[in-house]
């Protein structure tokens, strides 16, 4: 269990205090609740919470695992929380190489290979392409003389000279990729890695004008639809997403698998001869 007492090298307790409450304030505000509704969430009183907001009571770290919980602040940002409330972050950021990781990386393994000869794309929060199955491999070797170098994939759609131009639906797709970012955005709005990535997006020219402007409460569609098309031949797939549950490291919080199919069964057989060879560009 972690300790209740506070970093060494903390700042004054009127810094902190003064920081805490900044920052549950600033997230009551980007989660559109009022100090009751948080208060009333929290299982804490108002006049604490006001407290807390305005610099007048430092919380403890029990305290700030409620508020986290109740604001659903991810694990990254919950361990600024503790950070500024003068305790050691709660939540380990263990990279997928360490040892601890191996049975991690055993059920990803497991996952992606499973998923052959369909593509299978491991994430992180950013859109990085982490991993990527033989399924994938041949995807890109489909669209691409030449595997792109930027592993981003929202720059790969977005960019001129990757993905885009082979996007027959492209209106469908980019619109939805939009909607996603602004969703994650909405979950994790102090991520600027996250506000430039659809700042990127935003900026193609061939973003339809309706994407421009966010849609108001528009709800997520649980897969996206994509059409390749080259050289006259068209492939239509559809993605889902799988996510750990109720993780407890940062890293695990923040990856995802994209998982594609075949939308139809002109596509499932053209990629069965895509696989095996006997298809020629």
């Amino acid at each position: 269990m972690p300790s209740e007492q506070r970093h060494q090298h903390s700042p004054n307790s009127s810094d902190i205090v003064s920081r805490i409450g900044e920052l549950v304030r600033q997230w009551r505000t980007l989660r559109h609740l009022s100090q009751l509704e948080l208060a009333l969430e929290a299982g804490i009183s108002a006049r604490h919470l006001s407290f807390i907001e305005g610099g007048k009571a430092l919380p403890s770290r029990e305290m700030v695992t409620q508020l986290a919980e109740a604001l659903a602040i991810p694990l990254r940002e919950r361990n600024a929380l503790f950070l500024a409330a003068g305790f050691a972050p709660t939540h380990r950021e263990t990279g997928l190489a360490q040892p601890e990781m191996a049975l991690i990386n055993r059920a990803i393994e497991f996952i992606l290979k499973q998923q052959e000869p369909y593509p299978a794309l491991v994430l992180n929060r950013h859109w990085d392409i982490t991993r990527a199955n033989e399924g994938a491999a041949a995807f890109m070797n489909f669209v691409f003389d030449t595997p792109p170098d930027d592993p981003n994939m929202i720059r790969q759609i977005f960019s001129d000279h990757l993905l885009r131009p082979f996007i027959a639906n492209w209106d469908e797709v980019a619109s939805d990729l939009i909607r996603r970012l602004h969703h994650e955005i909405d979950w994790a709005p102090t991520d600027e890695k996250l506000r430039a990535l659809l700042a990127f997006a935003l900026s193609s020219p061939h973003v339809p004008e309706k994407s421009k402007v966010r849609p108001m409460e528009v709800s997520m569609s649980p897969t996206l639809n994509f059409v390749i098309r080259k050289n006259g031949v068209e492939l239509s797939f559809f993605s889902t997403w799988t996510s750990f549950a109720a993780p407890h490291d940062v890293t695990l919080d923040e990856l995802r698998i994209e998982s594609s199919f075949p939308a139809d069964d002109a596509s499932a057989r053209l990629w069965e001869k895509i696989i095996a060879g006997e298809f020629r560009r």
